[in-house]
């Protein structure tokens, strides 16, 4: 992991190195997400938050099974039943 000193500016601004914009590819006017996570500002990119997601989920559903399909077949049913 690198590591670099930063200042804030005013207004609590905060700015990325350009070594780290240029691997994150990072440019003017990019998302980023923000969270505070055990004392400590993280930052992501929107699709980097996106691929853990989807592992994670890949964790938990086996292999050929669709929660798309899955969840609509429990709507349907849910339909069917009235609620």
């Amino acid at each position: 992991m690198e590591a670099v000193r930063i200042k804030m500016g005013d207004g609590g601004r905060l700015v990325i190195p350009a070594e780290f914009r240029r691997r994150l590819g990072l440019e003017s006017g990019a998302e980023v997400l923000v969270l505070v996570e055990d004392d400590e500002i993280r930052m992501s990119t929107p699709g980097v938050a996106l691929r853990r997601a989807r592992q994670i989920v890949r964790r938990h559903v086996p292999a050929g099974e669709s929660l798309v399909d899955e969840l609509i077949a429990q709507r349907r049913a849910a339909a069917a039943q009235g609620e």
